[in-house]
């Protein structure tokens, strides 16, 4: 019997949660039998040493020990020990109810595959949720996730979630910290499993020691996942926009004298958009490394336009380009240099000259950084091929 399927699996995560823990199973259990819902009450115990795993023993709840230590491992391997068909997950510092579960097993039961609680829509109790993560945290990480990764969900932090445990398992979940919350609904969206938010509440945290939470080092670590895993947003968009600014400032400067008002823009501002032309590419060369990576190593889906790009870039067309853009560049030395040789190499107007050397040194650089980048993208086609 203890071996069977149910179709739920209700999952804390706990770490020296004794003060709490005990209401938070006798809610989950009154939720299971009130509502005639076959199911369990799975605690994925992360080495606590205040005597948790005895209290959800006592109150019928099964333990599963997991030795890596982190929110995002115990929930990881809690998932992994369910039985249940469906999970719903949530802290047991009986800030959610586990009386009200049944918003997130009906859409469970409809089809959806990860089901999502939203605070700001179902209330968040005074005292419940400190300022800086109502007003400024959860908010801002929340929008940055949603233009990264385009859904309809508004609250990514949400603890209290519920899913369908074969398709998030699909998923090969990775990440060990907080930021697992995130790399749910971010790889949910990249595969396009299919999502909702219901209403949830929270309530003040009932325990008497500080949370496990810590704003600024979670919140980076949150931000820092939803970077890593969007190569166009945190590699070429910037790239592009770097490289275009770049390239119009030394097109208007190389034309002819540039002037806002009183003020003159002359060589110096197109060395900066040389500048920012060089660091845009190469940048934008960051993401065309990132999506060669992931199309080997399948961290995050290829789109087929993503795909056919790769397939069609060869480490010899990339050579090309880039002897090509050196060459441009010798040539507009030796035309400065011949420039030279007419005064006898003596000193020049630096305003003239430099409007060609200054382009010139930066085609250079633009060519010989192409032809190593498309060697290094040869190299991670050998991977993926292999």
């Amino acid at each position: 019997m203890e071996e069977r399927e149910v179709e739920l699996t209700i999952l804390m995560p706990c770490l020296n949660e004794a003060e709490t823990l005990e209401i938070c199973i006798k809610k989950a259990m009154s939720f299971l039998t009130d509502n005639h819902v076959d199911g369990e009450v799975l605690i994925a115990d992360n080495g606590s040493t205040d005597g948790s795993q005895e209290i959800a023993r006592r109150n019928g709840a099964r333990v599963v020990d997991i030795e890596q230590k982190g929110y995002g491992s115990a929930l990881r391997g809690g998932s992994e020990k369910a039985r249940g068909k469906y999970v719903v997950m949530g802290d047991a510092d009986d800030s959610y109810n586990f009386l009200n579960l049944m918003p997130f097993l009906e859409k469970l039961r409809a089809g959806y595959e990860l089901v999502m609680g939203n605070r700001f829509k179902g209330g968040i109790e005074k005292g419940a949720m400190p300022p800086l993560h109502k007003y400024l945290g959860n908010p801002v990480l929340s929008f940055i996730g949603r233009i990264f990764y385009p859904s309809d969900i508004k609250d990514f932090h949400c603890g209290l979630r519920g899913y369908n445990r074969a398709a998030i398992q699909s998923l090969q979940l990775q990440t060990t910290g907080m930021e697992y919350a995130s790399e749910m609904v971010v790889q949910a969206t990249l595969h396009k499993l299919k999502m909702i938010e219901v209403p949830t509440t929270l309530s003040p945290d009932g325990r008497t020691r500080p949370p496990h939470l810590r704003s600024w080092r979670d919140g980076w670590r949150h931000l820092k996942f939803l970077m890593m895993y969007s190569p166009n947003w945190t590699f070429l968009y910037p790239g592009l926009i770097l490289s275009v600014i770049g390239l119009l400032i030394m097109v208007i400067i190389g034309i002819g004298p540039s002037r806002i008002g009183a003020v003159n823009f002359g060589i110096n501002t197109m060395m900066y958009g040389a500048t920012s032309l060089l660091v845009g590419v190469n940048i934008s060369l960051f993401s065309m490394f990132t999506k060669a990576y992931a199309l080997s190593s399948g961290f995050i889906p290829n789109s087929p336009k993503t795909v056919s790009l790769l397939e069609r870039f060869t480490v010899e067309k990339g050579v090309v380009i880039g002897v090509i853009l050196t060459i441009l560049g010798i040539i507009a030395t030796i035309i400065a240099f011949v420039i030279w040789g007419s005064h006898s190499f003596g000193n020049l107007q630096p305003e003239s000259i430099m409007k060609i050397t200054i382009p010139a040194t930066t085609l250079i650089a633009i060519g010989i950084e192409l032809v190593f980048a498309s060697f290094f993208l040869g190299i991670l086609e050998i991977e993926r091929k292999k």
